[in-house]
């Protein structure tokens, strides 16, 4: 179904489009997923629009079916791929959780800007957008999803995520259903 509306105030969040992530297989090529993302990147900045840039350095500790993971990084795997072009407007946050809003503080950042609806985009799918998308619907934002402007490790994870949980708790469309409402909106 494509995007109704964007709200004055959306910010687009960008997850995980670092260096470590992009060069992982996934089921979708990440060149894809990045130029949709940097079309994304600049309708918003384009309109003075809230942009959050997301890396991910660590995950929770605790214990899973898988154990408890400990992740050690190789050197510059964390770093925002250049094609983000990070401007000093630009929200920055490292994250060591899936979400991008787990003791980060970004729900208080993007309240204070009045911000009321979110776009998504990045990798992977069913962790980090997934994770974030819900925390968003849950703090009361509305939530958009390009679903071609993210991917996954995981075609049936991507698919999972997009057909069945994300239509419960956001609008879903393409990149250009977001870029359209936002030309719409000005």
């Amino acid at each position: 179904m494509p995007v109704t509306t964007l709200d004055p105030t959306s910010a687009l969040i960008v997850i995980d489009l670092q260096k470590g992530v992009v060069g992982l297989p996934l089921a979708h090529p990440a060149e894809d997923v990045v130029a949709r993302t940097a079309d994304l990147l600049r309708a918003f900045r384009e309109r003075g629009l809230p942009v959050v840039l997301v890396n991910v350095a660590g995950t929770p500790g605790g214990r899973t079916d898988g154990g408890v993971r400990t992740l050690a990084f190789p050197d510059g795997w964390t770093e925002l791929i250049p094609e983000l072009d990070p401007q000093p407007d630009d929200l920055l946050v490292t994250k060591y959780a899936r979400s991008a809003f787990t003791g980060t503080g970004l729900v208080e950042r993007l309240r204070d800007l009045e911000v009321t609806q979110v776009v998504v985009t990045g990798i992977a799918t069913s962790g980090g957008v997934e994770s974030t998308a819900r925390d968003a619907h849950e703090q009361g934002f509305h939530v958009t999803l390009p679903v071609d402007a993210m991917t996954d490790r995981d075609m049936g994870q991507h698919e999972h995520s997009t057909v069945r949980l994300f239509p419960r708790i956001a609008e879903t469309g393409t990149t250009r259903d977001v870029l359209d409402a936002l030309a719409a909106t000005s």
